[in-house]
């Protein structure tokens, strides 16, 4: 009988978790695609591992990005903001370029939310550390594949975008850029 209420339990707990994740999942859906194009030769920066886009390929665009809670996970990306690096135009909050060495991070744009978090603190959790970084600029999760986003396809919607700082903040070995699952909030 308790091995039977045992596995009952366990079903019950399974299948609400994986409904928790199904609806969590639902709540931010692509809005639309977009065709890419090849980048005219040698304007794909492809530091830090960026991608180029790629002639007629399909790209999901998305106008949101997953809810935000106490602790919202997202996957930490690379980013130079500095003048010539593979983050394109200046950033959006200021019109400016940003040290390699400044904590500085741009976000998917649901996160992004029309530049309510411009200039304003998050606080990004991974590999057992945390960093204060500064809001600079969007991840265009809307558009890409042109000259303003350095030729590189859209962002996906749970993206920080953050310069070498934060990533030495956070202690992960320089092999280890690139790509990263983290969380992050507000700093209150």
């Amino acid at each position: 009988m308790m091995k039977h209420i045992y596995f009952c339990l366990i079903q019950f707990l399974v299948f609400y978790n994986l409904s928790f994740i199904s609806v969590e999942a639902q709540e931010c859906q692509s809005s639309g695609t977009i065709a890419g194009t090849s980048p005219p030769n040698g304007q794909c920066n492809t530091a830090y591992g960026a991608a180029c886009c790629e002639q007629d390929k399909i790209y999901d665009i998305f106008t949101c990005s997953p809810p935000l809670s106490g602790a919202t996970t997202a996957t930490l990306t690379l980013n130079s903001f500095e003048d010539n690096g593979d983050g394109g135009a200046p950033s959006e909050c200021d019109q400016k370029y940003h040290s390699n060495e400044t904590p500085v991070v741009a976000l998917s744009t649901g996160w992004f939310n029309n530049m309510s978090r411009c200039n304003k603190n998050i606080v990004i959790y991974g590999n057992g550390m945390s960093v204060t970084a500064v809001v600079v600029d969007e991840c265009d999760s809307t558009t890409g594949c042109d000259q303003d986003h350095a030729y590189q396809p859209p962002c996906d919607d749970n993206i920080v975008d953050a310069s070498e700082a934060v990533w030495t903040a956070l202690g992960v070995p320089r092999s280890e850029w690139g790509s990263m699952q983290i969380s992050w909030s507000d700093d209150a």
